[in-house]
């Protein structure tokens, strides 16, 4: 039988330790662990962040990205940096732009010179368009009429960061009668973000072949 007069022990007692001393240790587990998630979502945020801005460089870097494609048959290293052109890739144009504009017939011509006003400035098409315009009028009054234009081997091709001269010698072709003359071809070029364009075509200093 309990002593009706023993102290009972006092309410907030648990064993040896209080109650206010728990729930310390649980406030500051519950301090800690938050403080942990703030990091921890810190640290997400900032990787999300890297991530995207990687994303954005590499993206960027692929949409700048240049492809050089060399035509079939050609040689050499055919690239332009910044604005300087390798000289394989002068050779190539220099090449290609004498067979469109030098060697034609009245059955070819319309579709070369076509394809030569597609490397034409903005600031040039029109002359050059009705240079060549002027070439297809003859065409059509002598349709017998052909040219045939080599680059000489014997001189050299000189260029500059602006022009490119070519010794060439012309075979004119018309009604069976053969004539053939020597000059230069000057190309006028410019290159802007990397693209080679056309600015004039000059023939100079022609005379007939003699020999």
């Amino acid at each position: 039988m309990a002593h009706p007069f023993r102290r009972k022990a006092a309410a907030d007692m648990i064993g040896d330790t209080r109650p206010s001393w728990h729930l310390h240790r649980y406030l500051q587990g519950s301090a800690n662990l938050f403080e942990e998630n703030r990091l921890l979502k810190v640290a997400i945020a900032g990787l999300f962040g890297i991530t995207a801005v990687l994303g954005t460089l590499i993206y960027a870097s692929n949409q700048n990205t240049r492809t050089v494609v060399v035509p079939f048959g050609a040689d050499g290293d055919l690239y332009v940096t910044g604005n300087k052109p390798s000289e394989s890739y002068l050779r190539s144009i220099t090449f290609n732009i004498v067979g469109l504009a030098g060697t034609y017939s009245a059955y070819s011509a319309d579709r070369q010179f076509q394809e030569l006003l597609r490397i034409a400035h903005p600031s040039a098409y029109n002359g050059l368009r009705d240079s060549l315009n002027r070439l297809l009028d003859e065409l059509g009054n002598n349709p017998t009429l052909s040219i045939a234009t080599y680059i000489r081997g014997d001189q050299p091709v000189t260029w500059t960061g602006s022009e490119i001269l070519v010794p060439v010698e012309k075979v004119r072709v018309i009604g069976g009668v053969i004539r053939k003359f020597r000059g230069n071809l000057r190309i006028r070029y410019a290159l802007e973000n990397g693209r080679f364009w056309l600015t004039a075509l000059q023939e100079e200093n022609f005379s007939a072949d003699v020999r």
